[in-house]
């Protein structure tokens, strides 16, 4: 298991390889990367083999990942990918979409069980937060919720290349008084979480379970607290990404957020200066404070 981070170091960004030990190779100085690291890596068979052999031969940084994390030098891992997402993949996220949506509930019930899934363009790389930094609420939104998801890395030919963790926020009250408002209820600056981690793998399995745990604190005490996990989706991971990559083609490879079957109640809404945290066994913890748009 080898983990891709990118993190600042001397104002400059690198990205580099977290060992099994955790502590960090450091594998290309970004201003340095023709074509973007990334962006290359993904244009290779097997990039989780290519970079843990680059890993065995690259200087180690002094700082391990988990000092990096706690210092805030942790950025997002992307360059110019763009992140796309799915919706209606677990039953509990068919339940809080219907509910949400008095006159076209019937539309997420019948996603939830169609050949073809709900996919949506979500951000670009500038629109995306790295651990630490703020995730954005809408100023003209009322009922905004985070959406812990996994998050699945497709190289440039349409394979899986490896998984990290997602926040689709969301303004559930937009997305609820028309669905034709959904790109205003997602996509917009700072709505995007991404991080902290991406954990390569060379594989052809069409999913792999993943636990995904859920914190939301708020005056230093813990508001909302849940556990889903990637068996309880309606779809596997291939499926998704096949469909992602019909007539589309992605040159520097992109991200697909895959879905959420963790929602807070219909009482809750995010306020800013929350704190989220979203776990995935594996990959890391994704950290992000909540700040409210203006």
């Amino acid at each position: 298991m080898i983990r891709l981070i990118r993190y600042t170091q001397n104002g400059r960004a690198n990205w580099g390889a977290v060992l099994t030990d955790g502590s960090v190779a450091r594998l290309a100085v970004e201003q340095e990367t023709p074509g973007w690291f990334l962006s290359a890596l993904l244009q290779w068979d097997r990039p989780a083999a290519i970079v843990a052999s680059a890993a065995d031969t690259a200087p180690r940084e002094a700082a391990t990942f988990q000092a990096m994390l706690e210092a805030g030098a942790l950025l997002a891992p992307i360059d110019r990918q763009e992140v796309w997402a799915a919706g209606v993949t677990y039953l509990r996220s068919k339940v809080a979409r219907m509910a949400e949506s008095e006159g076209a509930a019937r539309f997420y019930d019948l996603v939830y069980d169609a050949e073809r899934p709900e996919l949506f363009l979500k951000a670009t790389p500038n629109r995306v937060s790295g651990p630490g930094a703020p995730i954005r609420i809408r100023e003209d939104a009322r009922w905004n919720v985070p959406e812990p998801e996994a998050a699945v890395l497709v190289a440039s030919n349409g394979r899986i290349a490896g998984y990290t963790i997602g926040n689709d926020v969301s303004s559930r009250d937009i997305e609820g008084e028309n669905p034709l408002y959904l790109p205003q209820a997602k996509v917009y600056r700072q709505s995007c979480g991404l991080g902290p981690a991406i954990l390569l793998v060379d594989e052809d399995q069409p999913h792999r379970t993943l636990p995904i745990r859920l914190e939301i604190h708020r005056d230093g005490a813990e508001a909302f607290s849940g556990d889903t996990g990637t068996d309880r989706m309606k779809r596997t991971f291939g499926d998704l990404v096949s469909w992602l990559c019909r007539e589309n083609e992605f040159p520097h490879g992109a991200f697909l957020c895959t879905g959420t079957g963790l929602v807070p109640g219909d009482e809750f809404t995010l306020q800013a200066g929350d704190v989220v945290r979203i776990s995935i066994e594996g990959i890391g913890c994704l950290e992000n404070p909540v700040v409210q748009g203006g």
